[in-house]
């Protein structure tokens, strides 16, 4: 099954951003997704196979406009890869439909394939040599077990590692814009984030609107002596 459109999403949320907006007119979790889509919608705008460097960005920002969430302690937004690991496995939990498992088992084979890049394991870049490479494609192998057993989220932990790992070297000039050399890792990433976000924001949509999704980071406020709008 192809994932869902933005537009088809955006239908499918509508009646259950009403039902959240009649509660609180600023409910978090409606700011959130509208964030989201907006994101994703600007991923699926760029022509296929074309500024997979942006595509992947605005999907990982995408599905960050969900995991993120302020530290009210430190004031400040919380630490991101175990943020969205927790959320992962919240989702897991919660997704009663199995959007998520559906999208494990109907993209293996990608799975496989960015499980077997080096270029995306940590441990590869800890010393980037050919013992360290096929060292790096153990997880692989460690894959069919996860697979046999149904331990979907030790499989998605490693696949977003992988995804976390490329999203990085963007986000922090760690790579070259349009550059040569990561454009087969990009693909695997692209591919399999398309799918899988498109699941998670339908779990949110059918079970997890009424959920807590922790204090938003950066709340839209309204400026004073402007009148109220609501963009969403």
């Amino acid at each position: 099954m192809p994932p869902l459109t933005v537009p088809e999403l955006r239908s499918r949320w509508k009646p259950v951003k009403e039902r959240l907006l009649a509660r609180h007119p600023n409910h978090p979790t409606v700011v959130r997704m509208h964030r989201a889509l907006s994101w994703y919608q600007r991923s699926e705008d760029a022509p296929d196979g074309q500024d997979a460097d942006l595509v992947l960005l605005c999907q990982w920002i995408a599905l960050n406009s969900f995991y993120g969430q302020w530290d009210t302690q430190r004031r400040e937004p919380q630490p991101d890869w175990e943020g969205c690991r927790r959320f992962f496995h919240r989702l897991l939990r919660l997704d009663a439909s199995g959007h998520i498992k559906a999208v494990l088992i109907d993209h293996r084979d990608l799975a496989m394939a960015l499980l077997e890049d080096q270029y995306l394991s940590d441990y590869f870049w800890e010393d980037p040599t050919d013992r360290r490479a096929s060292q790096s494609r153990k997880a692989r192998y460690d894959a069919r077990t996860w697979y046999d057993q149904e331990m979907w989220a030790m499989l998605l932990d490693r696949l977003l590692e992988r995804v976390y790992l490329l999203r990085c070297q963007l986000a922090h000039g760690a790579a070259t814009y349009g550059g040569k050399l990561n454009r087969q890792s990009l693909a695997l990433c692209t591919q399999i984030m398309r799918p899988l976000l498109s699941a998670v924001l339908l779990v949110i949509t059918d079970h997890g609107a009424d959920e807590d999704w922790g204090v938003m980071c950066y709340p839209p406020l309204e400026e004073k002596g402007r009148s109220k709008s609501r963009p969403y």
